[in-house]
């Protein structure tokens, strides 16, 4: 006699050995989370330069094209050397590489041989010449206040009021902590040695990742059809080319929208004689990656800086800065960025005060485009629901309605209302809310009669 396993029963076994695992990872994820969090901070940091690899290859990856696509292929085509060939193909992929490194290096050597020496002389000049900014600056207040006796009388209050705090912040806190500063410190500088190792091998890495992003593409996208009926997988794919998209064009488009503001900055404070010229443009440039949030958070050290020197060149500076990041936010951020996110500006503001609260920085400057995916999946999903329903899925179509009878959508005009009371219980009884109250008050009802029974 052949023995037969009954298929329901193996289903079964399995769906009961899940629902067992899935408890005891989710029991241990529970009481034993610092444990699973180490260790997944450990792998993150095996992993780091890999990661770090990946991260390179991809911002260069568009530059890569470029070079690949609108020079080295033309010059192969040009000179008669055959592209379909697969030898020919790998030569080009290397040139195009070398090429990519070359250009992306010069233009880092450039930047930093000429910011850094300035950088440092305006940090030098900073440091020497501090006690006479202070004492400029000190000389300005005087005078303000003399002229001024009833911001004197505050202004004297106030320090009166927290000098006392501030002393006895520095001599019981500050210099007991010195000690651990100065480790803190120690540890930062090997962590950012090691951070530079991790980019070197990392910078190996996106070599070898550049020249086989097809490769690689091709096995994901094999690894997706394998696992996922076609329908699923095709979607998938596309999700990803969307996300791609939202991600290199945000990110690509900031930088070079950044680049621009830098050195327009420059030109102009150079045109007004601001001092520290380079060391504001470069942190205005730096922090305008950030949306929203990054001219000011550049603008504002930028302007205490120019205030220690010159309180009138800080006056002309953040004019300055206002019109040029007019200037930013509506004609040059539009014509570089376009439409790259699909968020309007409040979606803006969420995704980065959400993000930069949980990630930093990173989140900042990461969290537009992470969560432009994010609202164009929900988008997708809620205008696929509505289709099943056939309803139309333009927000504009719903911004009147009252109720939908059937496909007729009836619209709500608030102006019209009554307010009587019986309006307001004819319109309570159609909501979810009515309902409530009127299954309440007729138990309410049928109680009372009960007790005077």
């Amino acid at each position: 006699m052949k023995f037969r396993i009954d298929k329901k029963y193996v289903r079964w076994g399995i769906t009961a050995f899940l629902v067992i695992a899935a408890s005891i990872c989710f029991y241990y994820l529970l009481f034993h989370g610092a444990n699973i969090s180490s260790g997944f901070r450990s792998f993150i940091g095996i992993i780091m330069p890999v990661l770090d690899g990946f991260l390179v290859a991809y911002l260069l990856t568009p530059v890569l094209n470029t070079l690949e696509k609108k020079f080295v292929i033309p010059a192969c085509i040009r000179f008669q050397i055959n592209i379909d060939s697969k030898k020919n193909r790998k030569r080009i992929r290397a040139l195009s590489i070398l090429l990519t490194m070359i250009v992306v290096t010069m233009a880092l050597y450039c930047f930093f041989a000429t910011v850094i020496p300035e950088l440092i002389r305006s940090i030098q000049s900073i440091i020497f010449q501090f006690p006479i900014y202070a004492d400029n600056l000190m000389v300005w207040v005087t005078n303000l206040l003399a002229n001024n006796p009833d911001i004197e009388s505050v202004v004297m209050d106030l320090f009166d009021k927290y000098s006392g705090e501030l002393n006895d912040f520095l001599n019981l806190s500050v210099l007991p902590k010195m000690n651990e500063v100065i480790r803190n410190i120690s540890l930062s500088f090997l962590s950012f040695l090691k951070t530079m190792w991790n980019l070197i091998i990392g910078f190996i890495i996106s070599i070898y990742m550049m020249g086989s992003k097809e490769m690689f593409a091709g096995q994901a996208k094999k690894m997706v059809y394998g696992f996922f009926e076609t329908d699923t997988a095709n979607a998938v794919i596309s999700d990803v080319r969307f996300t791609h998209k939202t991600f290199i064009g945000f990110i690509s488009g900031k930088i070079v929208d950044s680049i621009i503001i830098g050195i327009i900055c420059f030109v102009g404070t150079n045109i007004m004689g601001t001092p520290y010229a380079i060391l504001v443009s470069v942190i205005v440039g730096i922090t305008n990656i950030i949306p929203f949030f990054g001219p000011y958070l550049g603008a504002i050290p930028s302007a205490l800086l120019i205030l220690m020197v010159n309180p009138i060149q800080c006056l002309y500076f953040i004019i300055f800065i206002l019109i040029l990041q007019q200037f930013d936010g509506n004609i040059l951020g539009p014509k570089i960025l376009g439409d790259s996110t699909g968020l309007s500006g409040f979606w803006v503001i969420f995704s980065i005060t959400l993000f930069g609260g949980i990630f930093g920085i990173l989140g900042m400057i990461a969290g537009v485009p992470v969560f432009a995916v994010i609202y164009a999946a929900i988008r997708a999903i809620i205008n696929s629901l509505l289709a099943k329903k056939n309803l139309p899925t333009e927000t504009t179509k719903y911004m009147d309605v009252g109720s939908i009878e059937g496909t007729e959508f009836i619209p709500y005009f608030p102006e019209e209302e009554k307010n009587s009371s019986e309006s307001r219980d004819t319109h309570a009884g159609k909501g979810i809310i009515g309902n409530i109250f009127k299954r309440s008050n007729g138990k309410d009802a049928v109680d009372d009669e009960e007790d005077r029974n």
